[in-house]
């Protein structure tokens, strides 16, 4: 058997075609990647980029409103510390923090849906052995 060694440069050049999608529509090539990307959307699980569907059941009941004062135009929502993944509950307010109460409240407060608000204030309320079991978030309108 006698085998002709591979034109690396056409290999090159279906690696760079590839990379820049350079394949015209419809042909072979650009067909099968199309189906390779649709195969890896479909048939990737969820876990392997930690994707969650967001509890919005759960957040619902775990939120009450503690108090509006219409004249600084404030409310407090009182947020059970389980909204949150373990891993992302803080004892002091941070950024994140007030990014991810933005979030949930914005989904699953009916009065702060497509309303444009602020997080002010977060408040800890701390149990007994220190691990926090509520968050007071107050929020402008």
């Amino acid at each position: 058997m006698d085998r002709q060694p591979t034109d690396m440069r056409r290999v090159w050049r279906g690696i760079v075609r590839t990379i820049f999608w350079s394949y015209e529509r419809g042909s072979w090539p650009y067909d099968l990647m199309v189906i390779l990307i649709v195969a890896f959307v479909l048939a990737t699980p969820r876990h392997w980029f930690h994707d969650a569907p967001f509890p919005s059941a759960l957040a619902r009941f775990d939120i009450q409103l503690l108090s509006a004062d219409s004249d600084a135009q404030t409310r407090t929502y009182r947020l059970d510390a389980k909204v949150l993944p373990s891993e992302k509950r803080s004892t002091k307010a941070t950024p994140e923090l007030e990014r991810e109460f933005h979030d949930i409240l914005g989904r699953t407060v009916d009065e702060l849906k497509e309303r444009t608000f602020q997080v002010r204030r977060i408040e800890p309320v701390h149990s007994g052995d220190g691990s926090v079991l509520y968050y007071d978030v107050t929020v402008g309108l």
